[in-house]
């Protein structure tokens, strides 16, 4: 079937696109509607049109994958061509219309949305903006505030909202869209009027031009959305442009600024980052009609943090969950804990009192591990003890039914090992969530030796299921993300002792981008949670004097009642002291470029290392698992994203500097001018 299709009855043209499975504004969709347009304006027996889409959702964007070379007819060529129309055109709006969905929406006369539309510019999140005249349209439309409330954001909104402010004209049940728009057209053409166009100012422009503090206020009310990225000023700029100068000069504006970003370093990141985010789910040698398992129950054995944390996930998921401690007062605990995060949400107005009731009722308390004899997964998350872990699972391989899967949610030690405590290792995988886990959105699918194809597919698909991002992982020391920013850590410790301050780190690395530098993040893990290599260590004497970080006393910072940190005079003392046990001198102060090179360059090593041993299927992996266990700005990237935009050559040079190997993969991709990712 072709991309557009058009068929003619009683005068009006239905303008059919079919580009399965999201209807993508691709290079077959333009030419489709372009010529549409032109059979529109041309056919005398045509008085009107409607454009609507068949499937799921109406056009869910541009086609990404034909960035940067967009074959013409460009977009905008196609969607002035909707909009100069002298025949009423009526967009008939489902599902997701999102980005060049909503502008070539934008374009047409007039909008009938289904109830459950949702519309959005998420171009901001690509590090781009609306470049095919939705930043010139939409202010236009519904005003200067409203149409940057929705560009800065990237955040849509749904049909109820859109007809509220204007965006839409009309909303109607799900499924009777269709039929709204061509009974929409056929009264536009008995009453034969001037058509709105979103190329012409009205009165959301002279009113916006009126208002000399109108991007100054804007800018300040969602200051925080500019911090280190470049789109949302450009965004800002496009829409000043128009509210200030004619459509076509304002496309002009928008024309410019939509190539500057997408050649920048910026959109290049996260395009790399939504495909990458997208791939990771893929298991090349895993067929794809391997049976898969299904997890109706769960057991989670410990109602610590962990444990509760990942409860939660599965009754969010509404998965029922035997909860498994050792002594009552803990398992009270926990079950508290768990009810009064959900009543914390429910005040939020995020979910209401018997959403609170209908998750507790999934969630059901034992002091007996004999109880999971009946679950289809269980998953362990006690303590980070080899010794521990051993036991437990060797008492799960004699309670679990035959078919269940062992997990272990372990952040370090060798599932291999702890598979080999049962009689069945082919059942057993890694569950890897990071804390808090009903917050954190990466999960770690850990592949022993022995794990089948259909346990490492259930788990893959049960991280989706858990509204995760699921990264497959091989069995080794911190698996991915907590290996790969162990080098991190290291460094960041060696600079402190070195000589350089405490703040001083922290602050280069939240210029780059993180949300805290090194030093801080260790304060709010808690100092007794990572052991670093020494006999003497500046996290090993602050635990000694009861600093174990926010949690407890302080550590490298004491915090005051609104947890703002200053450095600790104890802290500085240990620095001392650790110093002069180490027999370590000082030395100047590094500059924040030298100080993000330092800490970053041997987290790329250790990342060309674990994709030479394996341990990573993809480069991209490597770089979701990053931005998601650690909030490495998605900006940059990741790291392996970021290493092949700062130069391959420039890491190697600096690691060298540093007396670090580089790694044997680095190496070959620098050599033969090829990248990671």
């Amino acid at each position: 079937m072709a991309a557009v299709s058009v068929t003619v009855e009683n005068g009006i043209a239905r303008v059919t696109i079919s580009s399965p499975p999201v209807n993508a504004l691709g290079h077959a969709v333009r030419v489709g509607l372009k010529e549409a347009a032109v059979k529109i304006a041309t056919d005398e027996a045509i008085r009107g049109a409607v454009i609507l889409a068949e499937g799921a959702t109406f056009p869910a964007g541009a086609d990404i994958a034909e960035f940067p070379d967009v074959p013409e007819p460009s977009h905008g060529e196609v969607f002035d061509m909707i909009t100069a129309l002298d025949k009423p055109v009526v967009a008939a709006l489902h599902g997701n219309t999102l980005g060049g969905g909503l502008e070539l929406a934008l374009a047409c006369h007039y909008r009938v949305a289904a109830a459950n539309t949702k519309l959005g510019f998420p171009e901001v999140n690509l590090g781009l903006l609306p470049g095919a005249r939705g930043s010139q349209r939409l202010p236009r439309l519904i005003g200067a505030e409203a149409a940057l409330g929705m560009m800065l954001t990237g955040k849509p909104i749904g049909a109820d909202k859109a007809e509220k402010i204007g965006l839409v004209d009309e909303t109607v049940p799900a499924g009777t869209q269709d039929d709204a728009a061509i009974a929409m057209v056929t009264a536009l053409i008995a009453k034969d009027g001037p058509l709105p166009r979103t190329t012409e100012d009205s009165e959301w422009t002279t009113k916006d031009r009126a208002d000399p503090d109108i991007f100054d206020r804007i800018k300040a009310d969602y200051g925080r959305l500019f911090r280190g990225v470049i789109a949302p000023d450009a965004i800002l700029t496009c829409v000043k442009a128009a509210v200030e100068l004619p459509y076509e000069k304002g496309v002009e504006v928008e024309t410019s600024e939509f190539l500057r970003l997408l050649n920048s370093d910026q959109s290049r990141a996260l395009i790399h980052v939504f495909f990458a985010m997208r791939e990771t789910v893929k298991v090349p040698d895993i067929p794809k009609d391997t049976p898969l398992i299904d997890v109706n129950s769960v057991g989670v054995i410990g109602a610590g943090t962990m444990g509760g944390g990942i409860a939660m996930c599965f009754a969010n998921a509404g998965i029922a969950v035997k909860l498994v401690e050792i002594k009552p007062e803990a398992l009270e605990r926990g079950l508290s804990v768990i009810r009064k995060n959900y009543e914390n949400t429910a005040k939020k107005g995020r979910m209401t009192a018997e959403d609170v009731e209908m998750r507790m009722g999934l969630i059901t308390g034992t002091l007996e591990m004999d109880d999971l004899a009946d679950v289809d997964l269980v998953i362990e998350a006690v303590f980070e003890s080899m010794e521990i872990k051993e036991k437990v699972f060797t008492r799960l391989d004699a309670i679990a039914k035959d078919g269940a899967i062992l997990a272990s949610n372990t952040s370090f030690l060798d599932l291999n090992h702890i598979a080999a405590m049962t009689k069945r290792p082919e059942m057993v995988v890694g569950l890897h969530f990071f804390s808090p886990a009903n917050v954190m959105p990466l999960l770690e699918v850990v592949r022993g030796d022995k794990s089948s194809d259909s346990v490492i597919a259930t788990g893959m698909k049960l991280g989706k299921a858990l509204r995760k991002t699921p990264v497959l992982a091989g069995v080794c020391d911190g698996f991915i993300a907590n290996r790969l920013m162990f080098p991190y850590m290291v460094a960041s410790q060696q600079m402190l002792l070195k000589g350089t301050p405490m703040q001083e780190i922290d602050a280069a690395m939240k210029a780059y981008g993180f949300a805290m530098g090194p030093i801080a993040l260790l304060d709010l893990i808690g100092l007794d949670v990572i052991t670093f290599p020494g006999d003497v260590t500046m996290t090993g004497e602050l635990v000694k004097l009861e600093r174990r970080g926010q949690k407890l006393n302080g550590g490298f910072y004491d915090y005051d009642e609104k947890r703002r940190s200053t450095p600790s005079p104890a802290a500085l003392e240990v620095i001392e002291k650790v110093r002069e046990a180490n027999g370590i001198e000082t030395a100047p102060a590094l500059s924040p470029e030298e100080i993000v090179a330092s800490l970053l360059y041997p987290v790329i090593n250790e990342g060309a290392k674990i994709l030479e041993e394996g341990i990573a299927l993809r480069a991209g992996d490597i770089d979701v698992a990053a931005i998601l266990g650690y909030n490495w700005p998605s900006y940059q990237g990741g790291p392996m994203c970021w290493a092949d935009i700062h130069g391959l050559g420039t890491i190697i040079s600096g690691l060298e500097a540093m007396g670090i190997e580089p790694a044997k993969l680095l190496k070959e991709k620098a050599e033969t001018g090829s990248s990671f990712t």
